[in-house]
Parts: structure tokens; sequence; C-alpha cells
């Protein structure tokens, strides 16, 4: 799907984009002008379409990272008084409790090991322990192993339990399906740069809209305050500060091609078609995937790395960027893994290629015992 000598990014974004959505990016827009504001209008608009959340939610973009639009939305929605309770299974996880840290907002974890996702009973119980608890921060996909953890489920007993939800779906919007009559949530927050395979630069929150209307004065701090973002665009149809323009264009490009492909569950079963042709090829070569099959989210896979004494991922990695293809460094930090990303402007075609970059360099390094020590012995 790529053309270009540039090296196809396998990672959890940023992530290879098309050239259409590079092409974007090569007009000036002005921040004030009525046609930028209609595109951010529009956009704002497709995306709560994609949770099927029209007349229930309002969708609030702000400047920077996924993890700027995380704390926005913690600061926002989580009173002062407030008490969030975090399921912890991995490093976004774990990024989560530090910013409630940050924030001075009370909270308790449900800690379970990486390779595991927390059961709805954990929080069940939790919840039935805790009644200070007002609020639930749930990650969908934990891209530090590509666990895909049990949203609905987890939805809906902080629904029974009048909780407010808040999902970082940073990882899987636009690619597994979330929708709000099933799932209900107060916010969810995704970024430009993940799924919907546009550039890194801007985050986008789907928010309740009484769960916002609410929140006005809890913000820690002005340029996060997505209550005052949304009232000052709801008023003026601008943002407050100077926005991302040239990343805002590619987005409405990146998002039209979304729609054009047959969008989520397009979207889903390209990078579903990715992973499976991914994970096939890697075990023929002696890989072990660290995650059962059925904990396994299509977006990104954490492999052990090989036992063979010949290898060094330092190595690894820059051979396998000399034949075209990033690799991303593990984020466990008992095991020694390396991780393959299925999303962007890619197919199963690349996954194949990437595999047999991975043989190639397996090769020239004189790498034998591709098996994990434990599995070697």
């Amino acid at each position: 799907m790529i053309l270009g000598n540039d090296p196809i990014l396998l990672t959890p974004g940023p992530l290879t984009t098309s050239l259409a959505t590079r092409q974007a990016m090569l007009r000036d827009w002005g921040s004030w002008d009525t046609a930028f504001n209609t595109m951010t209008a529009s956009i704002c608009a497709d995306v709560v379409d994609v949770v099927q959340g029209a007349g229930s939610h309002v969708c609030v973009p702000l400047q920077g990272s996924g993890t700027f639009s995380v704390e926005a939305a913690l600061g926002t929605l989580v009173p002062r008084t407030g008490k969030v309770l975090v399921p912890v299974n991995g490093a976004y996880c774990q990024r989560i409790v530090r910013i409630l840290g940050y924030l001075g907002r009370a909270c308790t974890t449900i800690d379970v090991p990486e390779d595991r996702f927390p059961a709805p009973q954990q929080v069940e119980d939790a919840l039935l322990r805790d009644p200070s608890i007002t609020h639930v921060a749930q990650v969908h996909c934990e891209t530090g192993t590509g666990i895909l953890n049990p949203l609905q489920e987890i939805a809906q007993v902080a629904a029974r339990h009048g909780k407010g939800l808040i999902i970082d779906a940073m990882s899987s919007f636009g690619a597994i399906a979330i929708d709000v009559r099933t799932t209900p949530f107060d916010a969810l927050i995704a970024a430009s740069g993940k799924c919907l395979e546009g550039v890194p630069g801007m985050g986008v929150v789907v928010i309740r809209k009484a769960a916002l209307e609410g929140a006005q004065g809890n913000s820690h701090s002005l340029a996060m305050d997505l209550y005052d973002q949304h009232a000052y665009m709801q008023k003026t149809g601008q943002w407050r500060f100077t926005p991302p323009t040239h990343v805002v264009a590619a987005l409405r490009a990146a998002i039209d091609q979304f729609i054009a492909e047959g969008g989520q569950p397009a979207r889903g079963a390209r990078y579903a078609a990715n992973c499976r042709t991914l994970i096939e090829g890697m075990e023929q070569l002696g890989f072990k995937v660290f995650l059962d099959r059925k904990l396994q989210a299509p977006i990104i896979v954490t492999f052990h790395a090989p036992a063979d004494p010949n290898y060094a991922f330092a190595d690894f990695y820059q051979r396998v960027r000399a034949k075209g293809y990033i690799l991303y460094p593990g984020k466990l930090t008992q095991l020694e893994t390396f991780r393959v990303g299925c999303i962007g402007a890619i197919d199963p075609n690349e996954m194949r290629n990437v595999v047999s970059a991975v043989a190639r360099t397996l090769a020239e390094m004189g790498i034998r015992q591709v098996a994990p020590l434990a599995q070697a012995a």
C-alpha cells in the first residue's frame, strides 16, 4: 500500500501514513479561517459517529500527544474530591496512576499481571468495597504488551454502580468496535496518529454531554481544561489557542480514507489480517508470542527475544531497519521482548515482507536459537 523508500513504521504510533494524508499537510491554514473551523467541526462530528454517540456525546479536540488528552480528561472530569479506580496491567495503566498523582486526585488500583486482563468481577468487588470511588479509568488496548482488556463488561459494571468511566482508547479507537449504547462511558480518549492513520499532534476526547456540563471548575490547568475548550469552540467555532493546523488537515484526509475504506469494521478487519499474517510468519521462524491468542489485540504484538547468545536488540533493530522496517523495543520489566505493530497504511503483504526481513536478519546474525530461554530449556 506504500509508495516510496521511507521505512515502514511497525509501531503503535506514529505510524506509516498514506500519500494522500501526507499531501494534505502541504497547504497552510489560517487558524481563525472559516474553512479551517468547518474542517475541525467535521472531524469532531465524524469522531463521535465512530462510537454512535451523536446526540449524547461531543468531541473536544486538544493539541499535543495522546497523553496530553488523557491528563486533560482526568483533570476535567474527575472533581478534586473524586477518587479513581485504575485496573493496572501495563505501562499505560501505570501512566494514568502517575498522572492522577500529579493532579492530586485520589486513586486505587487493581494490580494484574501483564499477560492477563482485569476481570469485571474484580472491578465489581473493588467498587463494592470502596463507595468513595467516583470514576473508573480503563485502558482498552494496553500497547505495552498488545493485550485487549474487556472494556464492554467493565463499562457495564461501572454504569451499574453509577461510576463515570474514562477510557484510554488511544490504540483501539477506529479499529476495535466501541458503541456508547452497549459500552457507556463519560469520556473516551483517542489521538490523531493511531488507528485513524493521521499524523501525531492532537488528541480527541469524546465526552458525554451531561458529564462535561458538570465539569466546570474541575481542571487544574487552563490549557487542558476541556470544559473551557468546548465552551469556547461552541461560542466561536474556533480553538482557544493556536491549533496544529497541518495535523488537523491530515486528520481530515485520513478520516475521509477511513470512511471510504468502510469505517471501523473494515479498518479492524485489515489490522486483524495483518496481525494473523505476522504471527503465523514469525512462529514459523521459531518466535514465541508473549500473549495467549485470545488476549491479543490486532494492534501490536509482543515477541519473546531469541535465547541465542548472538542476539542483541540494537543490532537486530538496525539490520531490520536497513531492510525497510522499523520495529519497537519491548516494554516489559521482567522479560526481554520486542514488539511489532500491525496498524497504519499497510496490508498483509507488508507483514509477509517484514517476516522475510527478520528471517534474513537472523541468518546474518547467526541466530539459530530463536525460541526464548524457557522454551529452549
